[in-house]
């Protein structure tokens, strides 16, 4: 995997849940030989998969940043708190010495501090086709409500994408794009009838799909090209080393950005 002599030590990094990481820690035979998972940090007081994980030998610690923001008199909103709790984040992941970041559901924007010590060194999965772009070249559907956003505008499927994180919202250079989930016809029905309540409901229901189908591939197998583009522990991800590549259903990959199997 990564030129090290070692395998390479990913940090987790979610939120109120981490979609796909017991996929990855009991299905992904690369674990412990290619690479290992030293930690997972959560937002939250705790995240839905913890105990299961922390079964598999696995650290999680809580950072939550309601109680952080509560203990600082800050909002969540106030960026100089949002960098001293990313501050404090890397106080958390010091100990466990991750050569990457892995953003697992995490629902936070990083600030610099993070952005800076692992500058390039950070891996996004995100729920939208990353190569999908506006006519001014803008990622059409970044940040949370892409899924939903796909939808209202009428897309007939969605991907999920993996890509380097970079201080442009879901605009790093791409790595790993997983199969099509066709929208269902609901959708298409609630925009006609402005039942906007069901294409709420709708949304929601295919981003789960895509959460517990894609995500545990998609996770491991941007691992492994995260591996595959580190040249030295310290040293950004270089994406040229890693390709650019669609996962198939089937966990095949197809190179170069071209389209994977459609479900």
């Amino acid at each position: 995997m990564a030129n090290l002599g070692r395998p390479l030590k990913v940090g987790i990094l979610c939120s109120g849940r981490a979609p796909g990481l017991l996929h990855v820690l009991n299905r992904d035979p690369r674990r412990g030989t290619d690479y290992e998972i030293v930690c997972a940090v959560t937002s939250e007081e705790t995240f839905a998969e913890e105990v299961r994980v922390e079964r598999r030998g696995i650290p999680c610690v809580p950072h939550s940043i309601g109680a952080f923001c509560h203990e600082h008199g800050a909002s969540r909103a106030d960026l100089d708190a949002r960098a001293e709790y990313d501050r404090a984040t890397l106080k958390i992941l010091e100990p466990y010495h991750p050569d990457v970041l892995v953003l697992d559901g995490y629902g936070l924007l990083l600030t610099r501090p993070v952005q800076q010590e692992y500058d390039g060194r950070i891996i996004d999965v995100h729920p939208s086709d990353l190569l999908q772009r506006t006519s001014s070249g803008a990622v059409r559907y970044p940040g949370l409500r892409a899924v939903h956003d796909a939808l209202m505008n009428g897309e007939t499927e969605t991907r999920a994408s993996a890509h380097i994180v970079t201080d442009v919202l879901d605009d790093g250079p791409l790595l790993l794009r997983s199969w099509s989930f066709q929208a269902p016809p609901i959708a298409a029905w609630a925009r006609t009838h402005d039942a906007w309540d069901v294409l709420r409901a709708t949304a929601w229901a295919h981003q789960e799909w895509m959460l517990r189908d894609a995500w545990g591939p998609m996770l491991a197998r941007s691992i492994e090209l995260a591996g595959l583009a580190m040249v030295r522990p310290d040293a950004p991800l270089d994406p040229a080393r890693a390709g650019r590549w669609a996962l198939a259903f089937d966990g095949a990959f197809t190179p170069d950005g071209t389209m994977a199997e459609t479900l």
